[in-house]
């Protein structure tokens, strides 16, 4: 899967230092209880979860932040968290991590959005999700824009991380678009259903196959149907490249006046895909800052997607790491 030089490699490890970038969408915190079950509970059919540790780490939007910050960028979260417990621990995570909290606003009307796991024996017995979806006011949607359109200068690339979780409305896409191309910054997009095709004239749209077939209502069983709505969907949205990622499969690159080309995975031992498109997407975004195609970032954020799926839970990848991968394999 790897067949960048190793000269090309050190030249883009090299590269991946001090970009500056805005991560805009739902930021979550992600809870982990851990325990041992040693009884049911006389009160329900259901296990008693002794918990011996509790930690959080982040995710959604916020895991692509972090996911920046650990392959040498500086990252810029923008988005909404709550007045309540979570938001400070949020906010603590922020501070250990060495990113700017500037740009997250407390909103008193919703939850700070929280999943919270119950695990035993490497097991997930329940999971809490603590959350509103309604869309952001107008008033907090205006906010976030100013805040990113104040910072555009010191702003190398956009990521829009959309979970539908009422950060990203319509509205606040296209200004947030109109305005990264008007600065002509690279902006990359994780979509989800709600939004799918507001995304328009972005520099890389990338979502997964399900999100693919829910959108356009249709299932996708074949490479030639890979290839027809990849190329179908290049046009709909007008995106200077399209990367569909396949699973198991891979990733699709879509470009205009160019062949479809598929980069295989490379196979791994598969621990946990959580939290794998949040590294796909930040290590795209950092590669193609860096000076790699289209192609070189592709294979690069495979690598990293599949390195982060070996570990449990919802983990970011390491500079270090991957390039120390990428160079055992190196021609």
């Amino acid at each position: 899967m790897n067949d960048m030089t190793h000269k090309r490699l050190l030249e883009l490890k090299s590269s991946f230092k001090n970009f500056n970038v805005a991560i805009i969408g739902d930021m979550m915190l992600d809870g982990y209880l851990w325990g041992d079950v040693k009884r049911i509970s006389p009160e329900a059919p259901v296990p008693i979860v002794e918990i011996d540790n509790e930690f959080f780490r982040f995710g959604g939007a916020a895991n692509v932040a972090l996911n920046i910050t650990k392959l040498g960028g500086n990252a810029m979260p923008f988005g909404l968290l709550g007045k309540d417990d979570n938001a400070s621990i949020f906010k603590d995570l922020v501070n250990k991590a060495n990113m700017s909290g500037d740009f997250l606003i407390n909103d008193a009307s919703r939850p700070t959005t929280t999943k919270t796991r119950v695990i035993s024996a490497d097991q997930q017995i329940v999971r809490i999700d603590k959350e509103s979806k309604e869309k952001i006011s107008e008033e907090l949607e205006q906010t976030l824009f100013d805040s990113l359109k104040n910072n555009i200068n010191s702003i190398d690339a956009i990521i829009l991380e959309d979970y539908n979780k009422g950060v990203l409305s319509e509205n606040l896409i296209y200004k947030i678009i109109e305005l990264a191309n008007k600065e002509n910054k690279v902006i990359t997009v994780d979509p989800k259903f709600e939004n799918f095709f507001n995304f328009k004239n972005v520099t890389v749209f990338k979502p997964n196959l399900k999100e693919t077939e829910d959108s356009f209502g249709r299932k996708i069983n074949s490479k030639p149907d890979i290839e027809k709505i990849g190329f179908e969907l290049l046009k709909k949205i007008n995106s200077k490249y399209i990367l569909l990622t396949l699973g198991a499969d891979g990733m699709a690159i879509f470009e205009s006046g160019k062949q479809m080309e598929i980069i295989p995975t490379k196979a791994r031992k598969v621990l946990d895909v959580s939290g794998a498109g949040d590294t796909v997407i930040s290590t795209l975004t950092i590669s193609l800052l860096a000076g790699a195609s289209i192609s070189e970032a592709t294979n690069l954020a495979n690598y990293a997607g599949g390195l982060v799926c070996e570990d449990a839970g919802v983990v970011p990848i390491e500079k270090e790491k991957l390039f120390n991968h990428l160079f055992s394999e190196a021609k």
